[in-house]
């Protein structure tokens, strides 16, 4: 981010002018403009497509980087993709190792990590806040750590469980989540509530990643065959476990809408239901596994996160992102 000579962030306003081919950016030392100057980007026909960085009030920020005395995180920076038409923000994500590592990327924002602490069992999973400016860890005995916004309503760390969990879903208000373990056990914190779960069933498939409806009344449980179950007010629309799978299924994502939802199986194959459009897959793509699958804000597209801290995104944002260098494998996307 740019600074100014006192330090302040320097922000930029301004509007794309059609005609010159030209965008003027104002750069500004506080969040009201009080104090600016202007600056002209020309040649926009010749590059008709560019990157800028945003802040989270959708200021232009003209310089993009680090620094100790950047500002609260209004003045945090997001990479949006623009056009003469206008800007689009890629949402940020996080990738999570199994030893609490966090990745950051697109501007999603880095709130801590387990990665510096000896855990009595790896992490599992995670979720983020409404905010976007904090997430949850879990790791399989059900031990829960709060970052940033998120914060700590309880967790089964202290209790002996059947079956390991293997995920969780925070709910739509941030005041709560949902643990799940393996057999379908289902557990609830704070301000969501339980609706059922496959703890007393037998299962042809562990159940490996669950999903809230934007309401908060209801969840899905999703196992290795691809087999759904539907609790509270989230609705069955399908699901692989008839199908003979060349992969299991590692993870499950909701559409904005909570009426459809994605599947990711392990070799990087996607499965659509309900309203959620199938945009494209990456079947045996990938080096390593896929561990998981984020929907698009928009429900236009989704990202999958792979094993080796790859991932690749599909829809009206598509990329796709190279291996990292990891000391412990990446278990979770987290957007």
């Amino acid at each position: 981010m740019a600074l100014d000579a006192t330090g302040d962030p320097v922000l930029a306003t301004g509007g794309d002018d059609e005609n010159t081919n030209r965008l003027d950016l104002r750069w500004c030392n506080n969040p009201n403009c009080t104090s600016s100057r202007l600056v002209t980007l020309d040649g926009l026909a010749a590059a008709p497509s560019f990157d800028i960085a945003i802040d989270s009030s959708d200021r232009a920020v003209v310089a993009y980087g680090a620094h100790p005395n950047a500002g609260p995180p209004s003045y945090q920076p997001r990479l949006a993709r623009c056009r003469r038409s206008g800007c689009v923000t890629p949402p940020g994500f996080r990738l999570v190792a199994s030893d609490g590592g966090v990745f950051v990327a697109d501007g999603a924002s880095f709130e801590g990590s387990t990665g510096n602490i000896a855990l009595h069992a790896p992490i599992v999973g995670g979720a983020v806040t409404p905010t976007g400016n904090g997430y949850w860890l879990v790791a399989s005995d059900g031990g829960v750590f709060a970052f940033g916004d998120a914060r700590f309503f309880g967790s089964t760390g202290n209790l002996r469980l059947n079956r390991p969990v293997v995920g969780m879903a925070a709910a739509p208000s941030g005041h709560g989540y949902w643990l799940i373990a393996s057999d379908g056990g289902v557990f609830a914190f704070g301000d969501a509530r339980f609706f059922g779960s496959t703890g007393n069933l037998r299962l042809n498939q562990p159940v490996v990643g669950m999903a809230s409806t934007p309401s908060a009344r209801g969840y899905w449980l999703v196992a290795a065959d691809g087999g759904v179950f539907a609790f509270g007010d989230a609705p069955f629309r399908g699901s692989t476990g008839n199908l003979r799978l060349v992969r299991p299924i590692v993870g499950m994502a909701p559409t904005p809408s909570g009426t459809g939802y994605w599947f990711v199986a392990s070799d990087g194959g996607v499965f659509a239901f309900g309203d959620a459009v199938f945009f494209g897959a990456a079947a045996g793509q990938f080096r390593s596994a896929a561990v998981g699958i984020a929907a698009l804000p928009s429900g236009a597209g989704y990202r999958i996160g792979v094993a080796d801290g790859s991932s690749r995104a599909f829809g009206d944002e598509p990329d796709a992102r190279p291996p990292m260098t990891l000391t412990r494998p990446i278990v979770a996307i987290v957007a």
